[in-house]
């Protein structure tokens, strides 16, 4: 198996038992970090409840550091599941994406707008 989050060699942000934080390599924002399970399953509803619930206390602990380092204005926190998602990489992972006033002309309706003609309602 040729998996990029398996065999990465990225500085760990944080992490616990059953999941690391590491920053993605090609950030959409200044702080753009991705929660990864430590175990391989292409969808992330595959872990066990345990693993799956421990993903998710990384992504509230990793929010609460990036609020620290740099003051986002907020968060987008997303899971592509599957090739028709938007998924590339096949090992379950989370985005947590700080956001910044200004960084978008209409930041209106967030991961609503994974569907350009869907974004306004």
């Amino acid at each position: 198996m040729n998996c990029p989050f398996c065999s990465s060699d990225r500085p760990v942000e944080a992490q616990n038992t059953h999941a690391i934080a590491v920053r993605d390599t090609y950030p959409v924002s200044t702080g753009h970090t991705l929660v990864i399970p430590r175990q391989h399953v292409a969808d992330i509803t595959e872990l066990p409840s345990e693993a799956y619930d421990a993903c998710f206390q990384l992504v509230r602990q990793t929010i609460e550091t990036l609020k620290a380092e740099g003051a986002p204005d907020g968060f987008n926190v997303g899971v592509n599941i599957g090739a028709a998602a938007g998924q590339t990489v096949f090992h379950a992972h989370i985005h947590v994406i700080p956001r910044y006033s200004g960084d978008v002309d209409k930041p209106r309706g967030g991961v609503r707008c994974v569907i350009p003609d869907k974004q306004n309602y």
